[in-house]
């Protein structure tokens, strides 16, 4: 039986034809649309706004879920909350009032998670993981999709697993970056309950297919 969850990205859709991708996701066995947020400054990168987030909040059956890969984001946690947002990531490189920032996200009705970093160590999260819902491992560097994956992602997902396992064994432990129908399987082992997938779906020939064999991995 199938645990794991798909968070097909739209980073990696056709811009020009957002509502056709967007569709062809609801139409998929996806389980979440992931939509990445970045600002120029934590990443070097500049991808969305409100507006692109709140037209595929209008096309959208699946939840949304939304990483902030932005600084001070308890500054646009609520604007995102109001824009469509299930759940919604922030980075712990970034929040100097982490549990502070992860309570308005609840507040707000939407699922919290906390996003580390390639060089970031899980044992960081000890003090807050019983109040996360969700915990977002990048296995790439932010910023850029089709990157090359990090081999130490495994043992960062085995990490998280460990670290939950007895007071929040419930967490969602994502992982995001290189992720594919070959390593999918190898990280629901290590630990990973939920895929984030955006180039190996939209370059696929029928990404539908794709969806379907990420959601099948066992």
């Amino acid at each position: 039986m199938t645990t794991h969850l798909i968070a097909a990205s739209i980073l990696a859709a056709d811009f020009g034809n957002l509502q056709r991708d967007v569709e062809l996701l609801n139409q998929s066995q996806a389980d979440w649309i992931h939509v990445d947020i970045m600002d120029g400054r934590f990443v070097p990168n500049i991808s969305f706004g409100f507006p692109v987030m709140e037209a595929v909040a209008k096309h959208a059956q699946k939840p949304l879920d939304v990483h902030l890969m932005i600084v001070e984001p308890e500054r646009y946690i609520k604007a995102f909350a109001d824009a469509g947002a299930s759940n919604i990531t922030v980075h712990y490189e970034v929040c100097p009032n982490l549990h502070r920032t992860v309570q308005m996200i609840k507040e707000l009705g939407c699922t919290a998670g906390v996003a580390l970093n390639p060089h970031t160590p899980v044992k960081l999260l000890a003090d807050i993981i019983n109040d996360l819902d969700l915990v977002l491992i990048m296995s790439v560097n932010p910023g850029f999709g089709g990157q090359r994956f990090i081999e130490n992602t495994y043992k960062k997902l085995h990490d998280v697993r460990s670290l939950s396992s007895f007071s929040n064994p419930d967490l969602l432990i994502e992982v995001d970056g290189g992720v594919g129908v070959n390593n999918a399987s190898k990280l629901i082992n290590a630990g990973a309950n939920v895929l984030v997938a955006g180039n190996a779906v939209f370059s696929a020939a029928d990404p539908k297919v794709t969806i379907a064999q990420l959601k099948s991995a066992v």
